[in-house]
């Protein structure tokens, strides 16, 4: 099984809400920092993975994305079929 860039990228920003936590989410901007990836293409990933449920945004001042579910309940399967449809 062949794993493309996107399906890595959007792997990498799920675990990286999962070690944020719950309390306060990352933005964009954040996830594009840590990640090492430009700031459109984080929201693009994150506006799939937003589609899917696996992530849900929050609204004001330190908003950002948090996990929709815990981490637990997640599986690679979900996400790579959110991600390429395969």
């Amino acid at each position: 099984m062949k794993i493309s860039a996107q399906d890595e990228y959007g792997l990498r920003i799920l675990l990286r809400l999962a070690e944020n936590g719950n309390e306060e989410g990352l933005s964009i901007a954040q996830l594009s920092e840590v990640e090492g990836l430009s700031a459109s293409y984080a929201a693009k990933l994150t506006r799939i993975l937003r589609m899917a449920g696996l992530i849900q945004s929050t609204r004001g001042q330190k908003g950002g994305y948090i996990l929709s579910k815990p981490a637990n309940e997640i599986s690679v399967k979900e996400v790579l079929y959110a991600l390429d449809g395969t």
